[in-house]
C-alpha cells in the first residue's frame, strides 16, 4: 500500500542499524535513497548493490561534524537524484557520559553529531523541498530525549533537542506542504548497543522490562518510519512516535 515511485528519500547514517533498515524499506517501497556513512565503505558498498537492483541507490561518505561536507552532500544529491522528497535523520552516536567525568569536549561532540547534523541537513535541504512545494522529514530521537537519562545526560540532551526542533519545525514549514515529525525508539538490538548487550543478563533485564516481551529490531523502527514518509502520515505532523514496545508511556 505504501508506494514512494518517484520520490527520492536521503538517510544520514544508512550503513548500519536502523538507517540499513531504512535504506531496505525505503527502497522496497520504490524510492531511489541516497544515503550517508562515516567508515564503513563495504558495507556501504554492499547495500547499494543489494538495494539497488531496482531502484537508484547511492551512499555518500559524509563526516557528520563537517558543515562543508553536510551541505556537500546535499548538493550532490540534488544533482545527481534531481530533487530531494524525503530526509530521515538518523545518524548519531551514543556513549557513557557521567556528569562529573564528562568533558567539554566530549559533550561537544556528541551534541555535534547527532542534534547540529539535523539542524544542518534540514536547513540545506528545506530550500530545495520549499522549491517543489513537498517535504517529508522525520527526524530520529530516544525515549531519552523525553525522560532523560542518568550516566548519558549528553545523549538525552542532544535527543530532547531533536524532539523540540522537531516541533518547532513542523509549524514553521507546514505552509509549504513539509511535515516534520520524529521515531522516538526505546531499546534497540543494533551494532550501537552491542557493547551494553554484551552483558547477557543486563539484556535479559531490558528484555523483561519491556510490556511486549522482546527488544526491537531495526526494522521494528523502520518501518514507523517509512510509514511517517508516506501518504497515509499527510496529515501528522510535529509528531514524536513513540516505538518502544511499551516500556515507556509518554505523549
Amino acid at each position: 500500500m505504501i508506494d514512494l515511485k518517484n520520490k527520492v528519500t536521503l538517510i544520514t547514517g544508512g550503513s548500519r542499524g536502523i538507517g540499513a533498515a531504512c535504506v531496505e524499506y525505503f527502497t522496497k517501497a520504490n524510492s531511489q535513497v541516497a544515503f550517508t556513512f562515516v567508515r564503513s565503505q563495504n558495507r556501504a558498498d554492499e547495500l547499494v548493490k543489494k538495494f539497488g537492483k531496482n531502484t537508484k541507490v547511492k551512499a555518500y561518505k559524509v563526516d557528520m561534524q563537517s558543515e562543508k561536507e553536510i551541505n556537500s552532500c546535499v548538493e550532490k544529491v540534488i544533482q545527481e537524484f534531481g530533487k530531494i522528497d524525503i530526509l530521515v535523520h538518523n545518524a548519531g552516536i551514543w556513549n557513557d557520559g557521567t556528569l562529573e567525568k564528562m568533558t567539554l569536549e566530549h559533550w561537544d561532540e556528541l551534541l555535534r553529531i547527532n542534534l547540529t547534523s539535523n539542524f544542518l541537513f534540514v536547513k540545506s535541504v528545506v530550500p530545495y523541498m520549499k522549491k517543489n512545494n513537498f517535504g517529508r522529514i522525520i527526524n530520529i530521537s530516544s525515549t531519552a530525549g523525553q525522560r532523560g537519562e542518568a550516566f548519558h545526560s549528553h545523549y538525552a540532551a542532544s535527543k530532547g533537542g531533536i524532539i523540540s526542533f522537531t516541533k518547532s519545525l513542523a509549524v514553521e514549514l507546514a505552509p509549504y506542504n513539509i511535515t516534520v515529525n520524529s521515531v522516538a525508539p526505546g531499546w534497540v538490538d543494533t551494532e550501537m548497543n552491542n557493547g551494553v548487550f554484551a552483558d547477557k543478563s543486563y539484556k535479559e533485564e531490558v528484555r523483561k522490562g519491556i510490556p511486549v516481551g522482546r527488544i526491537a529490531s531495526a526494522e521494528d523502527i523502520a518501518g514507523p518510519i517509512l510509514f511517517l514518509a508516506s501518504d497515509l502520515a499527510r496529515h501528522i505532523n510535529g509528531e514524536i512516535l513513540n516505538v518502544n514496545g511499551g516500556s515507556v508511556l509518554c505523549g
